[in-house]
């Protein structure tokens, strides 16, 4: 199966985040989301982490897509249900975008209510959902002991998240 590669000069890059960094704890870091996307209308949300992807639902704010490994910090995390219309399971191993499972958010955004679970790792998959969304959209992600990075998606963006997955090794 293809996939992309992460080298270890990239891997460095991306501790950097890809968005708009929000600062703080649950309760600051949902209050500044949840104006971001009343003053944004959004084409659509995606949502890239179990803790984000969970924690957005105490501000219902809807989201389109979800991608989770069932994991916070690699360690494992109970069943969760977002009672989303469609369910793709595909493998991404760690430090990586498989074909495979890049076809699957693709697939997820045309759905607009769907649930990505990874089997491995969904951290890079950031990167297509902002290149697979349309403009207007958000990505929004965890970033660890800090906050949460709000990606508004445009055409920049969407070269930004491709010139990253082109500097990757092809496998």
């Amino acid at each position: 199966m293809q996939r992309f590669r992460l080298t270890e000069k990239l891997r460095n890059k991306l501790k950097q985040p890809l968005g708009k960094l929000i600062k703080g704890d649950e309760d600051i870091t949902l209050e500044s989301l949840k104006k971001i996307v009343e003053e944004s209308n959004p084409e659509l949300i995606i949502s890239v982490g179990d803790i984000v992807s969970r924690s957005i639902l105490k501000i219902s704010v809807p989201v389109n897509v979800r991608i989770i490994d069932n994991k916070a910090m690699r360690k494992d995390l109970e069943f969760f249900d977002f009672k989303n219309k469609k369910t793709f399971h595909v493998y991404n191993p760690a430090g990586s975008i498989e074909i495979i499972a890049w076809q699957a958010i693709k697939e997820a955004i045309k759905s607009e209510d769907a649930l990505v679970i990874i089997d491995g790792e969904e951290d890079l998959l950031a990167l297509v959902a902002v290149i697979e969304s349309p403009n207007n959209s958000l990505v929004i992600y965890g970033q660890p002991k800090e906050g949460i990075v709000i990606i508004k998606v445009d055409e920049i963006k969407k070269r930004e998240a491709k010139s990253i997955i082109d500097s990757m090794i092809l496998e």
